[in-house]
């Protein structure tokens, strides 16, 4: 079984955060870094090669695949920042309605410009969903992500 991509690194988060090179996406981005600490309570640790995560949990697949991912991250991508904080937490759809422009992705979602967002509502989409991650630690979207595929392969086998 092959060993997961993103996994955390001793890159300095803060070091990859200045070397972001557009000036004002470098300043959204270092902006989300205090946001996410605030709401995680957790201090950035660099995931991979251009992920800022905050906090970790141990997931487990049907298929017996297992690994570690950070609660809550971001990643400013050159068109938008990803932000991965969608858990399927209760609360989510009421916040994602609050939170102002932002594009939704299946397990992230991705805005252009911090001042696009309501960064309370941000804020606390990130601290709702990093609370809801480590309650069941492991997030409703994964496990929803996997159940349809698997009720297809279910459902093709019977037939």
């Amino acid at each position: 079984m092959a060993d997961a991509k993103t996994k955390p690194t001793a890159q300095s988060a803060r070091d990859f955060l200045a070397a972001v090179p557009d000036p004002r996406r470098r300043a959204d981005a270092q902006e989300l870094a205090r946001i996410f600490q605030r709401a995680t309570g957790e201090k950035p640790v660099m995931w991979g090669a251009a992920i800022v995560g905050f906090g970790s949990y141990h997931y487990r697949y049907d298929t017996g695949r297992e690994g570690d991912m950070c609660i809550a991250g971001f990643s400013p991508r050159s068109g938008a920042f990803a932000l991965y904080v969608l858990s399927g937490a209760k609360q989510e759809s009421a916040l994602l309605e609050r939170l102002g422009k932002h594009d939704r992705g299946k397990a992230c979602l991705y805005v252009k410009r911090l001042a696009d967002v309501d960064r309370n509502v941000l804020e606390e989409l990130v601290r709702t969903s990093s609370e809801h991650t480590r309650k069941t630690q492991q997030c409703d979207v994964c496990v929803q992500g996997r159940a349809a595929p698997k009720a297809r392969r279910a459902a093709s086998k019977a037939t």
